[in-house]
């Protein structure tokens, strides 16, 4: 549920035109394609290539490091080593809140990066803060740049810590009233939160519905989302059967497409094994 498309690109087209060499420009918009393919381990590893040698490709080097350095870290969130990745986190937003104009923006997504993490590590009351001052702050520079992609990555990260707190209305609220505007992971992550927050009301039914009405492309950041409230739905309506065979799919789903870190397979491997302890009785 990570921001890493956005942020980077008006500054790249910004002061990065006519300043930075064109094999700069290159580089950048190869790791774009990677991440948006979901090839995160190259994304990473070409961006990381790219912030430790801004100086010899030309252009200002502030800013080829610090696009690069987002980008390798947006791939590492996505990819589910968020963890590991709060200390450069909070160094690279440190720097950032040094800047104005168009590095605005790219700060606010290096957040959003970091509220996902938040709410990956359970920590929904901190992930909530973040995400509603993100908004706040998108409002505040909206002028300089187009910011909805931004938005919705901080309204993901809100729908999710509302129903990690249990605040299950609200984060249905959010999600049904931005899903019409959101596509790709956005989409597949709000969703994800529309349909866990029915789960959370227990309306099992109108949450099965919901996730068998459309399957957003989420790509594979999104591995595992809508397995995992699917079959808690079906948990919930007592088909023990259905349930367990789609929590063994997100958990195969986890296991083959994100990091052996990512909370996700943790998530689907509870969920399996809680399926699988409630047998039913024998007649």
């Amino acid at each position: 549920m990570s921001c890493i498309r956005t942020g980077w690109e008006r500054a790249r087209r910004g002061r990065a035109r006519g300043r930075a060499a064109s094999s700069q420009r290159v580089v950048l918009g190869r790791i774009q394609d990677l991440l948006e393919a979901g090839e995160f381990e190259q994304a990473e590893a070409e961006a990381r290539a790219l912030a430790a040698s801004p100086r010899a490709r030309g252009g200002d080097p502030a800013l080829v490091s610090w696009l690069a350095r987002s980008l390798a870290a947006g791939a590492a969130v996505a990819h589910g080593r968020g963890t590991e990745l709060l200390p450069e986190l909070a160094t690279l937003i440190t720097e950032l809140e040094q800047t104005a104009g168009a590095d605005r923006q790219l700060l606010l997504a290096v957040r959003s990066n970091r509220a996902a993490v938040l709410v990956q590590q359970d920590r929904h009351i901190e992930a909530e803060a973040e995400a509603r001052d993100i908004l706040r702050g998108t409002t505040r520079i909206a002028h300089l740049a187009k910011m909805w992609r931004i938005e919705l990555s901080a309204l993901t990260s809100l729908a999710a810590a509302l129903n990690g707190q249990g605040r299950y209305g609200e984060a249905e609220a959010i999600a049904r009233g931005n899903l019409p505007q959101a596509d790709g992971p956005a989409a597949a992550f709000l969703h994800r939160a529309l349909v866990g927050s029915l789960n959370g009301q227990s309306r099992y039914e109108e949450a099965l519905a919901e996730a068998r009405r459309y399957t957003p492309a989420g790509g594979r950041t999104a591995s595992g989302t809508l397995e995992i409230v699917t079959a808690r739905a079906l948990h919930g309506l007592g088909r023990r059967d259905e349930a367990e065979a789609t929590a063994r799919q997100a958990l195969a789903a986890c296991e083959e497409f994100l990091h052996p870190a990512h909370p996700r397979i943790k998530e689907a491997r509870t969920l399996l094994t809680r399926v699988i302890a409630e047998d039913p009785a024998p007649e």
